[in-house]
Order: structure tokens, then sequence, then C-alpha cells
């Protein structure tokens, strides 16, 4: 963790501190070697909640993007269970940070316990995950005007087929410049993604608005809805009328145009 009370108070580690854990209030200890960063442990091994990884640089980095008073902030459930979020914004929503491998028994629990949840994945764990998503982007088909998706085959990546069933916004970081947004919903195979800038992925996080009346939670839903207008059923056009002999063949179906994913 990378905060402890001493006094009451958080503090980073330091060595030679000695602190209590803000969410089972059991004693930890600073751990500040020259291999790992440096973090808050228990003693005795200890592990107050299940859900917990061990931290790492990547999950550094994106922490310090927001306030620290945003950071590993304890939620509490009406029966008592609790868990610490990696970030909870003063806009309502929790930001959890992804690195290690994680079943979805345990992704659904946590999007229902948090409920406005947006994960950060770390693209970046395997070495052929990057690769696999660009490809499966670039077979894609661009589908959509102003804020253009990508429809892709959802088994052609293994980051696609682990969260396609989640129906919480995903972002996969590749440590680019871009984050890839994968878009509720799986459709005979088939996902929606698209693209957004990381810096401007921070900047609605921390303010909480994407542009003049529009805030985060409505860019998801009209996104949202317009993947399912994408996929809802069409009744097909009337066939085209007889032509004369030599006239340019009539063609039917979408103009097809592919967009490469830029990191």
């Amino acid at each position: 963790m990378k905060f402890a009370l001493l006094d009451g108070q958080r503090h980073e580690a330091q060595p030679n501190l000695s602190g209590t854990c803000p969410a089972c209030d059991q004693a930890m200890v600073a751990r500040c070697g020259e291999i790992k960063v440096w973090h808050w442990a228990h003693k005795g091994r200890r592990i107050c909640d299940r859900w917990w990884e061990n931290e790492t640089e990547w999950h550094r980095a994106w922490k310090n993007n927001f306030p620290p008073d945003w950071q590993e902030k304890v939620r509490y459930a009406g029966d008592g269970e609790r868990h610490i979020a990696d970030v909870e914004t003063v806009h309502g929503w929790v930001i959890e940070l992804q690195h290690s491998p994680i079943s979805a028994e345990e992704r659904r629990s946590r999007d229902a316990f948090y409920g406005q949840i947006v994960w950060v994945v770390d693209g970046t764990r395997r070495k052929t995950d990057a690769a696999r998503f660009v490809k499966a982007w670039d077979n894609g088909t661009t589908v959509g005007n102003g804020f253009p998706v990508q429809r892709v085959h959802a088994d052609d990546c293994a980051l696609l087929r682990e969260w396609s069933d989640s129906l919480a916004p995903i972002f996969f970081d590749f440590g680019g410049q871009a984050l890839a947004w994968l878009l509720p919903g799986r459709f005979d195979g088939f996902v929606y993604a698209t693209q957004i800038p990381r810096d401007q992925f921070v900047h609605i996080q921390r303010t909480g608005v994407v542009q003049a009346g529009l805030d985060f939670a409505g860019l998801v839903k009209d996104l949202s809805e317009r993947v399912a207008r994408l996929e809802a059923p069409t009744v097909p056009p009337p066939p085209p009328p007889r032509q004369a002999t030599g006239a340019t063949p009539y063609r039917s179906g979408p103009r097809i145009i592919r967009r490469r994913f830029r990191f």
C-alpha cells in the first residue's frame, strides 16, 4: 500500500517507520528496498483485503495522476464488507488499476460492490497482448461518426476475450499516449472499442467533465447506446429497380473503413 496512518494522518512509506492500516487498523511496517517500489505492508503477512494486489511502479504512476486524498480510499458496504479502492474521484467513480490476472467472478464482484467503476488494465503484462490487440484492431471495421468506434473480433486477442463480458468501462494501457477503450457488450463474437488520449482520460476523471453539458457518465451512456443501435436488427432495404444493360451495378452494404490503432 502507498499510505498508512501515523498519528491519524496518512503517510507514504519511509525507512524505519511504523503505522496502522487505514482499513483494518492493524500494524504496518514500511518496506523501503532497492527493488520494489516503497510501500507499506502488514506485519505477519496479514491481508485485510482479498482484492488487493502487490503494487508496481505502473500502479504508482497511475495513482500519482490524482490527488493523494483520492488514492486508496476505503469503501464500506451495508453489511460491513470493506475494500480499498485504488482511486475514488470526487465525482463518484472508482478507478481500479489491474496488473495481475483476475478471475471473471472477482471482476463481477468488484463491479457490483463499487457500482460506478472504471478499469484501467496493464496491457504490457504479457508480451504479446499489445501486438495482438493492434492486429485485431487493424482487421476490424470503423463505424460511426464524430467519435468513431472500431468493431473487432474478440477472439483475436486474449485481453478482449477476458474482458468483453464486463459492463463497466475498460481501458487498456499499452504504455503509449493513447488508451484503448473497450465498450460494454459482446455481439456474436464481436466487440466495440475506441481510442482516447491518456491525458484526456486523466483530465476527464479529474474534472468530471468531457465537454460543456456532458460528463463522463453521459459519454459512457452515449457510446453504449450507439453500440446498441449499431447491433439492433434492421429491416433490409427493398431491392433496387432493374437497370438497363451497361448501367453501373448496384452495390449494397456499408462502406468498410479501416483505421489503425496509434499508441
